[in-house]
């Protein structure tokens, strides 16, 4: 745990209270805060006082009497509305903050050049923070990996000189982030998503910007409009050490992908040309894997890892549970649980990852546009199984494109599935849960949503699972 020292002696509210909530209450009390616990939700507020922490109704609290908030990021700051907390604590001058700038003040106070790598972008970012992780660990480094992904960022050991902290956030978190300056910053891509949260694309944008705009570091995507803008307002600004990743093109220097080798000539850390290939790794399969990878190797290789020792690591990278994770095999059938493709881009990088034959399990509680952005991949789909609320949505797009079925749940929808890519002529055929939709219609998360999967798998006769067990 990272105690919170700098509220000692004050008095915190803390609102939202999972496990970042929960973290922020025994983080804070730690470091000598009274802290005042609440929640909308009576689980929350229970799972509070089981903890041992004061629950009170902020909504009759004395706000004079508090020196901050602390927001969970599911909590709408601004859009569609400010929550009701939002407008006490601004009504009552009290400064609305996140779990992560609680860990930004206690670095700055401990020990402020303790490497900070922190990890955005709409897509990859989950994959990218486990991967320079694994790299550094595998380096023999000091390394605590959570915030957006596993670990609540307060739950973690505190900053120190030889210990790096390897930080996913998203825009929520950003946006409660008022210090956030990383010694290592990393924003792989923008594309349209949690626009309710946000208003506009260009608010968003602007958010994922701060994460590299005080990063001592960036490291920034250079395959979408919206970070080649980002890219060059930091040149304006002098940041002329910006690392560039693309996958797209051959960049005059930075990091990029050739084939399946991995290449880099960033003038400051010397012309290595190319230093790894994914060609083989399952765990890394398709292009948006490869930006993955180049962001984080260049982190790595800013914390010292060697080139030898990154090519290394790459190879022994387990991949991600609900990211194009691989379940099992019956014959030449391969399933593929991507559950956490909870958007089309997200989807977008699934299906671009198996050039034929896919028989694709899709929809839930659909995004704003729909999948017509996927239409380029539609030749590759032998056929799509529609499930949840985006059913008659996704028919509609996909009628006279692609075959489908309307299956309206997974279990039905993965049986179909495994029955057409097993009578099918394919040599490599792919059944791919990968539903361009958040899971909130069926299922609690995308986690639940794809565990769900995993399991149904592993019950179909003659399936051979990952690792050989059956």
């Amino acid at each position: 745990m990272t105690p919170a020292t700098t509220f000692a002696g004050r008095t915190v509210a803390v609102f939202g209270l999972g496990l970042s909530g929960l973290a922020a209450c025994r983080a804070l009390t730690a470091g000598g805060a009274n802290v005042v616990a609440a929640d909308d939700s009576p689980a929350g507020r229970d799972a509070a006082t089981a903890a041992g922490f004061r629950v009170e109704d902020l909504a009759a609290a004395d706000w004079s009497r508090l020196a901050a908030l602390v927001l969970a990021p599911g909590v709408p700051l601004t859009h569609p509305e400010p929550h009701w907390t939002v407008r006490k604590a601004r009504a009552a001058g009290v400064e609305i903050i996140g779990d992560v700038e609680l860990f930004c003040r206690e670095r700055a106070r401990l020990a402020p050049d303790a490497p900070f790598i922190a990890v955005t972008g709409t897509n990859g970012k989950s994959t990218t923070t486990a991967l320079a992780a694994h790299i550094l660990r595998s380096a023999g480094r000091d390394v605590q990996m959570g915030g957006n992904i596993g670990t609540a960022i307060l739950a973690l050991a505190p900053p120190a000189a030889e210990r790096i902290h390897v930080i996913e956030m998203s825009s929520f978190q950003i946006e409660l982030t008022p210090s956030l300056a990383p010694s290592v910053g990393i924003l792989l891509n923008i594309s349209p998503d949690h626009l309710d949260r946000h208003g506009s694309m260009e608010t968003y944008a602007g958010l994922k910007a701060r994460l590299v705009a005080e990063a001592r570091r960036p490291i920034v995507g250079e395959d979408d409009d919206w970070c080649c803008d980002i890219i060059e307002r930091l040149r304006l600004a002098n940041r002329s050490w910006v690392d560039i990743v693309s996958v797209k093109t051959k960049v005059a220097y930075g990091w990029y992908a050739e084939g399946s080798r991995l290449v880099t000539f960033a003038p400051w850390t010397g012309p290595l040309g190319p230093f790894a290939d994914l060609a083989g790794i399952g765990s890394l399969r398709g292009l948006h894997n490869a930006q993955n990878a180049l962001a984080a190797s260049a982190a790595a290789l800013t914390c010292g890892v060697t080139p030898g020792e990154i090519a290394a690591a790459l190879k022994t990278f387990p991949g991600l549970p609900h990211r194009l994770e691989e379940i099992g095999r019956i014959g030449r059938v391969l399933f593929i649980n991507d559950s956490k493709a909870t958007n089309a881009d997200s989807s977008a990088t699934a299906l671009a990852a198996f050039p034929r034959d896919v028989f694709w399990i899709i929809g839930g509680k659909p995004k704003e546009g729909g999948i017509a952005s996927l239409a380029p991949y539609f030749p590759r789909i032998a056929k799509a199984y529609l499930i949840g609320e985006a059913t008659e949505q996704f028919a509609a797009t996909l009628q006279g494109m692609a075959a489908f079925e309307r299956c309206c749940t997974l279990d039905v929808a993965l049986a179909a599935a495994a029955r057409d890519a097993a009578a099918s002529s394919a040599s490599d055929a792919v059944v791919l849960l990968s539903p361009a939709c958040a899971s909130y219609d069926q299922f609690k998360n995308f986690e639940v949503r794809g565990d769900t999967f995993r399991r149904l798998v592993a019950a179909l006769p003659g399936i051979v699972l990952r690792g050989g067990g059956r």
